[in-house]
């Protein structure tokens, strides 16, 4: 366990079972979900479902393991063993080797940096390839609680994509972009100006997910947990809007979640007039 701090936020990460933010804390309160397979786990090297496994590159099909029947799902670096390079405790570096099942070889790296006064997170994914160019994707899967558990409101989920995938009955995007619907969502959402997304629970703490990346799942389909997931493509996106990883261009992601308290209505923050 690496465990990072800054002001009144602590961060542990388990380079050994996928390199997850196990814990985010927030003035001693837990924001995400713990226990395996919770947490925030990294999508490497794809993110969502890929359609019966099969990944296309070139004039070639690579068969995945179908671990979500009948899919692949998530891909592989959240079972990873990543190794720690660097820890200072508020940022720590980590790496994992790219190869089997996946059939290309290379790296991947994530930063995860707290901001000096404590207030915020960036987390940083990079892909390299040792020689061939292959396509790939990188994400993060955050398992935001519901209900902070102080006895306030469930969050509420607020952002305005440009669209939504339609999901088909295999839950891959059909293709088609339509107006955006309202929840409860297991749905990819066009943010092409980047991901904004707020989630408030009410009188207690508004954290916003943000990032460069123009795609983001949303997740709201469980009692305990919602998912905000920015990421660098779609689902099935391997194969419907492949982004290569190639020798002199890697792929590279970042997301960073703010947060501030919020005052019950009708209180003064301390000090007010």
């Amino acid at each position: 366990m690496v465990r990072l701090a800054a002001g009144d936020a602590e961060v542990a990460v388990e380079p050994e079972h996928g390199c997850r933010i196990a814990s985010l804390r927030v003035c001693g309160t837990e924001l995400l979900v713990s226990g395996e397979g919770y947490g925030s786990f990294v999508m490497v090297p794809f993110c969502g479902r890929t359609d019966r496994g099969r990944v296309r590159n070139g004039g070639r099909v690579y068969q995945l393991p179908v671990d979500a029947p009948p899919h692949a799902l998530h891909g592989f670096a959240r079972n990873g063993r990543w190794r720690t390079v660097a820890s200072d405790g508020r940022s720590a570096a980590f790496t994992w080797e790219l190869g089997e099942p996946w059939p290309w070889s290379g790296t991947v790296t994530q930063l995860v940096e707290l901001a000096e006064d404590g207030g915020s997170l960036t987390l940083t994914l990079g892909v390299e390839t040792a020689a061939e160019s292959f396509p790939a994707q990188a994400g993060w899967h955050p398992w935001w609680r519901r209900n902070l558990g102080r006895g306030g409101s469930d969050v509420r989920v607020d952002f305005t994509p440009a669209w939504q995938e339609e999901r088909g009955p295999d839950h891959l995007p059909t293709g088609r972009r339509v107006e955006p619907r309202p929840g409860p969502w297991d749905d990819c959402f066009g943010m092409p100006d980047g991901v904004d997304v707020t989630l408030t629970w009410p009188e207690e703490l508004e954290l916003s997910v943000t990032s460069r990346a123009e795609w983001v799942v949303v997740y709201d389909e469980q009692e305990a947990a919602v998912c905000v997931e920015p990421q660098s493509g779609p689902p099935n996106g391997l194969n419907t809007a492949p982004r290569l990883v190639t020798p002199i261009e890697p792929l590279e992601v970042s997301t960073t979640w703010a947060w501030r308290r919020v005052e019950a209505e009708g209180r003064r923050p301390a000090g007010a007039g």
